[in-house]
C-alpha cells in the first residue's frame, strides 16, 4: 500500500505502489544516465532513490523540448507544454499526486524539503531553447547552463546533506555548498555541450559562444560542415579548459558533504570530467564520434574516488 502524508492529495486512483514507482525511476536513470547512475549506487538506499526521482523529473522537463515528438511541434505548442508543466510542478510542491512520478517526487520532498525555485528555473531554461539557438557571450551561456543543469545541484544538495560536524555548528559558521553545487551542474552541462556539438548542429543549435568562434577564426559554416582543423582544435582546447575550471570550482564544496555522499559525488565528478579527456583522445572530433568513458575505466576509477573522498 502507498502511504502518503496527510497533506498529499491523490487525484489518480490507479497509481503504482511507492516502491514500484521508485523502481521505474531507477530503471530510467540506469538507461539514460549510465555514468550518473553508477555514482548513485554508492549512496545509501534512501538517498539514491531520491536522486533517481529528481533525475527523472529533470528528464521529463528536458523531453518537453528535446524528445522526437517535441521536435515536430511548433513553438507555440512547446510554450504551452512548458506552461502546463510549470503549473503541474507548482501543484506537485503543494502535495498533489497525478502519476507515478508525482508519487516519488512528493515522497522525496517530504523526506528532503527543498525550495521550488530551482525547479522553476530549470523550466525557464527550457523556455530559453524556444527562441534562442545562439549565444553571443559566455555570460549568456552561463545563465542557460545554470538553469538547465546548475539547478540540479540545488535540487540534490538537501539529499546529499552536510557532515554532522557542520550541521551542529551555529548557522553563521555553516558552509554554503550552493555555489559548488551549481558549479558542478554547470561543469556537467558544458561537458554535454562539447560532447554533443555534432548532434546539436543537426538541430540548428550552436551553444559554443559566438565570441569564441570569432576569437579562434572558426566560422559557423565551418561548424555546420564539421570542419576539423587547427582552429577547431584550439577552440575546443579553450572550451575544455573552461569546463575543467568549473569542475575545479565544484570540488571546494564536496568536503562539506555528509560522509555517505562524498564518495558518490567525487565519483560522478571524476567520471563526467573524464569525458573531456576522451574528447582530447578523439582529437576533438565530436562530429563523427560520441565521447564516453568505457565502463571498465569507470569501475577502475571508483577506488581512486574513494581515496580522495576520505582524504579531503
Amino acid at each position: 500500500m502507498t502511504v502518503l502524508a496527510a497533506s498529499t492529495t491523490v487525484t489518480c486512483p490507479s497509481l503504482p505502489t511507492l516502491e514500484e514507482a521508485y523502481q521505474s525511476c531507477r530503471q530510467e536513470t540506469a538507461q539514460w544516465a549510465k555514468t550518473f547512475y553508477l555514482g548513485t549506487l554508492l549512496m545509501p538506499p534512501a538517498k539514491r532513490r531520491a536522486i533517481w526521482a529528481i533525475y527523472v523529473w529533470c528528464r521529463r522537463t528536458d523531453e518537453l523540448m528535446d524528445s522526437p515528438q517535441a521536435q515536430a511541434l511548433p513553438v507555440e505548442c512547446l510554450a504551452e507544454r512548458l506552461d502546463r508543466w510549470e503549473e503541474r510542478t507548482r501543484s506537485l510542491f503543494a502535495g498533489e499526486v497525478h502519476d507515478a512520478l508525482d508519487l516519488v517526487m512528493v515522497d522525496t520532498l517530504q523526506r528532503y524539503p527543498q525550495p521550488l525555485q530551482p525547479y522553476l528555473d530549470m523550466i525557464e531554461g527550457q523556455r530559453m531553447d524556444l527562441q534562442r539557438h545562439r549565444y553571443a557571450r559566455f555570460e549568456d551561456l552561463e545563465l542557460y547552463c545554470y538553469r538547465v543543469a546548475g539547478t540540479v545541484g540545488l535540487m540534490t544538495q538537501e539529499v546529499m546533506g552536510l557532515d554532522p560536524a557542520y550541521t551542529s555548528a551555529p548557522w553563521s559558521e555553516r558552509p554554503d555548498t550552493s555555489s559548488a553545487a551549481v558549479a558542478l551542474g554547470i561543469a556537467n552541462q558544458l561537458t554535454n555541450i562539447l560532447r554533443d556539438v555534432g548532434e546539436d548542429r543537426a538541430r540548428g543549435r550552436i551553444y559554443l559562444p559566438q565570441e569564441d568562434l570569432e576569437r579562434f577564426g572558426y566560422s559557423e559554416a565551418d561548424l555546420l560542415a564539421g570542419t576539423l582543423n587547427d582552429n577547431w582544435r584550439a577552440l575546443m582546447d579553450f572550451q575544455l579548459r573552461r569546463a575543467r575550471q568549473w569542475f575545479a570550482r565544484s570540488e571546494a564544496g564536496v568536503r562539506w558533504l555528509s560522509a555517505d555522499a562524498r564518495w558518490p559525488v567525487w565519483a560522478s565528478l571524476r567520471l563526467y570530467r573524464g569525458i573531456l579527456a576522451v574528447i582530447e583522445q578523439l582529437d576533438y572530433d565530436v562530429f563523427s564520434h560520441r565521447a564516453y568513458v568505457p565502463r571498465p575505466l569507470k569501475l577502475l576509477d571508483l577506488p581512486c574516488s574513494f581515496v580522495i573522498a576520505q582524504s579531503r
